[in-house]
């Protein structure tokens, strides 16, 4: 599919804001000055007054104002009266706002003088009809020339000046100062820690990342003994990346160097040079570094750097003029250009390395990389034993084991997991935290929350029952799948009918033999719905989306067939391709080759599942029973698992290297096909019904 580039906006700069801000203040000034300049009755005669509205009983008031030649009158009709159809040219409408208008007067009349007018409304009352009463009359004076002056220019004026003032100040950061929204929008919104201020993070506080910590130490101590190194002839590195998936501690290991380095140090986000306003953003990054060389040596970190180190040129509109590009030119300049910046080191941390400008990773820039992965088990261990200290622990709680039951746990996961299982018990009215609550918080962070009152009827049950009973019987039965560790058909999460728990070994690589039994396994619950019930249902989608991927992966990326050969079409920098790297008859011959190898893991898995089903009868039926079985259950009902290897939480948790066991037997399968393809392995393989 041909890829369309991102429609770039261009920023609207702030003279053309103020020049709208202006004109919508001159308008209000007129407004305001129609609003106060007087009356906007409309002018009649005496008769039309006498016949019209005085006889027939309209009129509310009379206001005399007497001038200095002639008597203004001021005619109120009453409101109900107004909604006839003889008042609809001065009748207000609903959504009129004019003062004026709305609380009248509605006509006017001029006479020679008052006495001229007493006699002419004597005589007209006399004439009044029966049941209406006299009219009474307000006198009054009519303002000086001063006082509409006042009204119609002085008091409007007044009161923009008011709003201008309020604006200015509300714009301005309420004070008038420095840090405001508008005067200092170039400026750097870093926040500051020194020795006044400074954070309570430690490195104690972090744990798992033992070589991570070891580099950003050295740039600490960098800071603080500079002549140790700059006397050999070294120089202190310019910047530190801290690169790996989200959730690992990047944000919380920059923090520790900020309470461990007690020199000035810099946070920001790399979305805060990011304005709507052209050059802001540049001139941020010229202020950040302008207040750091004050503050030397100190630290500048800047998180999720990708905001404004994408690589230049790819989303760019022919001819446009990119802010985001503005600013990253900017800081490569101020990280290595003519200015010399000693004594600043910058960490910045991203999860998008493969995004990132090539500029911004050359030696000069960030000097230095530090990978920050998901913890091993070791990592693991020391990561809970960080996050059990301010808990009420019972005495059988392991980290050990929590570490061992949680692969592929990120740190920020782990510390979701202690802080649920204390959820759990205080929901229980538990006075310590148990095993059972945290392996409870393990299932509500892989599978997401019990559903309890979710409907499922028999027949959909039973469904779900042999098809996570499928799963089971294939791992339990193929040397190298994950070994079980529970399998439920308790409904979880959003569309979750159920799911198996495996713990994956920790390893990097896989054998052809591994993958396969990996997508074997994987395949177990919709070949145990083919073969027990005659039927495929809908419940093995998320399964076979996953083997679909691995297989294509194998085809297309590993070089594992041998029809389409050692060669892998992966490209790191896809995103600016428009069209695949291959022609259309090797398409068609990676998705031959893809079915080919699905048909023939279908077809390993269902020799299996034929050759096992008195077993495989058995835990579904003990499932629709229990709901949840453990892997005691599984050995209580086919026995010790055949194989001789141990698992990675047997020899972490009991320690040794000789796992016992009996040799593994010879399964009658279909002979295992040369290509196959490396998994991607989750942290704990989930199997959705």
């Amino acid at each position: 599919m041909k890829k369309i580039p991102n429609k770039k906006v261009t920023p609207i700069p702030p003279k053309f804001n103020m020049m709208w801000l202006y004109i919508a203040m001159i308008l209000g000034f007129f407004a305001l000055q129609y609003v106060f300049s007087g009356t906007s009755a409309k002018e009649t005669t005496y008769e039309n007054f006498e016949k019209n509205m005085l006889l027939t009983g309209d009129v509310e008031k009379l206001v005399a104002l007497k001038g200095n030649d002639l008597l203004e009158v001021q005619i109120y009709i009453k409101k109900d009266r107004l909604k006839e159809d003889k008042y609809k040219d001065v009748a207000p409408s609903e959504n009129n706002l004019m003062v004026s208008q709305s609380s009248g007067p509605q006509y006017i009349f001029t006479l020679g003088s008052d006495q001229i007018f007493e006699s002419k409304l004597n005589a007209s009352q006399e004439k009044l009809p029966e049941g209406i009463n006299k009219v009474t009359v307000e006198y009054g004076s009519k303002n000086s020339p001063w006082s509409g002056f006042f009204l119609s220019f002085i008091l409007p004026l007044v009161i923009i000046v008011a709003l201008w003032m309020f604006l200015m100040r509300r714009m301005n950061g309420g004070g008038g100062g420095a840090g405001g929204q508008i005067f200092n929008i170039g400026k750097s919104k870093a926040q500051l820690f020194d020795k006044e201020s400074q954070i309570n993070i430690t490195f104690n506080d972090v744990a798992g990342l033992e070589e991570a910590k070891q580099e950003v130490m050295e740039i600490v101590d960098f800071l603080k003994n500079p002549k140790k190194y700059t006397d050999l002839g070294g120089k202190i590195p310019k910047g530190a990346l801290l690169v790996g998936p989200p959730g690992t501690g990047k944000t919380l290991l920059a923090k520790a160097v900020a309470g461990e380095a007690q020199v000035p140090f810099f946070s920001l986000s790399g979305s805060d040079f990011v304005e709507m306003f052209v050059g802001v953003g540049a001139s941020r990054v010229r202020d950040l570094f302008k207040q750091a060389k004050e503050k030397a040596p100190c630290i500048i970190f800047i998180d999720e750097i990708d905001a404004i180190g994408r690589a230049r040129g790819k989303n760019s509109v022919m001819g446009g003029n990119d802010e985001r590009e503005n600013t990253l030119n900017q800081l490569l300049v101020e990280m290595d250009g003519f200015g010399t910046n000693v004594g600043v080191i910058i960490l910045a941390a991203t999860n998008r390395l493969d995004v990132l400008d090539s500029a911004l990773l050359r030696p000069g820039r960030f000097d230095r990389q530090v990978s920050i992965d998901k913890p091993d088990l070791i990592g693991r261990e020391q990561i809970f034993n960080v996050h059990l200290k301010p808990l009420k622990l019972a005495e059988e709680v392991d980290a050990k084991k929590l570490s061992a039951q949680t692969p592929g746990f990120a740190g920020a996961e782990i510390a979701n997991v202690c802080n649920e299982a204390a959820l759990i018990a205080a929901r229980k009215g538990k006075s310590a935290i148990d095993m059972q609550d945290f392996q409870d918080a393990v299932d509500r962070v892989i599978g997401g929350l019990e559903k309890k009152n979710k409907i499922i009827s028999p027949e959909e049950k039973k469904i779900v029952a042999y098809h996570e009973a499928g799963h089971a019987i294939a791992g339990w039965f193929l040397e190298h799948a994950d070994p079980l560790v529970k399998v439920s058909i308790v409904p979880r999460g959003v569309a979750a009918l159920g799911y198996a728990q495996y713990l994956p070994k920790e390893q990097f690589l896989y054998t052809t033999e591994q993958l396969l039994d990996s997508m074997s396994m994987t395949m177990g619950g919709r070949v145990a719905e083919d073969i027990t019930f005659g039927r495929i249902s809908t419940g093995a989608q998320n399964d076979l989306e996953r083997i679909t991927k691995l297989a294509y992966a194998m085809t297309a990326v590993y070089g594992m067939n041998s029809k389409v050969g050692n060669v892998s079409f992966r490209d790191s920098g896809a995103e600016s391709q428009f069209q695949k790297p291959y022609s259309d008859q090797t398409a068609e011959l990676i998705d031959e080759e893809v079915r080919i190898l699905i048909a023939s893991v279908y077809d390993r898995t269902k020799t299996l599942l034929l050759d096992k089903q008195e077993g495989l009868i058995k835990i579904a039926e003990k499932l629709l029973e229990k709901e949840i079985l453990f892997q005691a259950d599984l050995e209580e009902i086919l026995g010790k698992r055949p194989f001789s290897n141990r698992t990675t939480y047997d020899e972490f948790v009991n320690g040794g290297a000789d796992g016992g066991g009996v040799p593994p037997t010879e399964l009658p399968l279909p002979p295992i096909p040369e290509d196959t393809v490396k998994p991607e392995v989750p942290k704990i393989n989930e199997e959705n019904s």
